[in-house]
């Protein structure tokens, strides 16, 4: 099984076992793999986890971005950082295609080695040397939406500790001891993350009540300001109506705005959509401009994208 195709071939039925064990479980949330392997599961769980839920369709040089720019800039290095690669199995606005569930769980595994070999090289990499290794897990989960995604990692036992539930631990040693999510998302999943319509049937804010009581968000600027998101500018004045209390008769709290960070973006053009077309184009050297090695690789060898009516 030494041989890349074979790592291949093993990789897919694994992770096609997966998919159907779990979409016949009454589960919502599962870590299918973790990097390294030792590292699975935590113990202790860890105090921060990074969460970058994306459709992974594949992922890109922009999913590089967000990743590297939240650990690189993690100056704790005594405690161990995790990151979460999530991919939901039901989207609020995207069907599952063109690449299966399974062949993108390959492409994020793939995506891993991609993160590695970019915290080796990159020139900040001299301040990163944090006493325990960097461990990512791949989940999947049938949530669709950011709250209830939250809420089934905070459930699931993969992150808890056994003694973080006892009841002999006080109040305030329980709340020291609970893991912090940090959502890391593009501007334009902030807009959908905080548009009303999303929230049935009452249409407000008011169920994001529970996302931002703990958990923080570290959202990446939209480049370009041809675009309905705007200019850099408009996009923090954006995050300042909250803060200035102009959301809140839709539901919105002002304390939300000091739970969004936003951070330096990638250069305009960098998406999975432009992936998925130059693909279909056969233009593989813009590909590389798109996407990292790894992820090449597993597209090229594994065929995908080549008809956008794949499924």
């Amino acid at each position: 099984m030494s041989n890349p195709s074979s790592v291949r071939a093993f990789l897919l039925r694994a992770f096609r076992q997966e998919l159907q064990d779990f979409a016949s479980s009454s589960s919502t949330f599962r870590v299918v793999r973790t990097v390294p392997p030792s590292a699975s599961p935590p113990a202790p769980p860890p105090r921060t986890l990074y969460v970058l839920d994306a459709s992974f369709n594949p992922p890109t040089l922009a999913h590089l971005h967000i990743a590297l720019d939240v650990l690189l800039h993690d100056q704790d290095n005594f405690t161990a950082k995790r990151l979460l690669l999530l991919l939901a199995t039901q989207n609020a606005d995207k069907a599952p295609k063109p690449a299966s569930f399974e062949q993108r769980l390959g492409m994020m595994t793939a995506f891993t080695e991609e993160i590695y070999q970019a915290l080796e090289t990159s020139p900040s990499m001299p301040n990163f040397f944090p006493e325990q290794p960097l461990a990512i897990d791949i989940a999947i989960t049938k949530h669709p939406f950011f709250v209830d995604k939250a809420a089934a990692i905070d459930a699931s036992p993969f992150y808890s500790s056994p003694s973080s539930s006892s009841s002999s631990l006080s109040y305030s040693n329980q709340m020291s001891n609970s893991m912090h999510q940090v959502h890391l998302l593009g501007f334009d999943s902030l807009t959908r993350l905080l548009d009303p319509k999303y929230y049935p049937p009452e249409h407000t804010l008011a169920p994001l009540s529970s996302l931002f009581s703990q958990h923080f968000l570290r959202v990446m600027y939209r480049a370009g300001s041809g675009d309905s998101y705007g200019s850099r500018i408009e996009q923090e004045r954006y995050v300042a109506r909250l803060a200035n209390g102009e959301r809140e008769s839709e539901g919105g709290q002002r304390a939300w705005a000091e739970k969004i960070q936003l951070a330096e973006g990638l250069r305009e053009g960098v998406s999975s959509t432009k992936a998925r077309q130059v693909i279909e184009g056969g233009d593989e050297e813009a590909l590389k401009t798109l996407v990292g090695e790894s992820v090449r690789r597993w597209i090229i060898q594994e065929g995908l994208y080549r008809d956008e009516g794949e499924g």
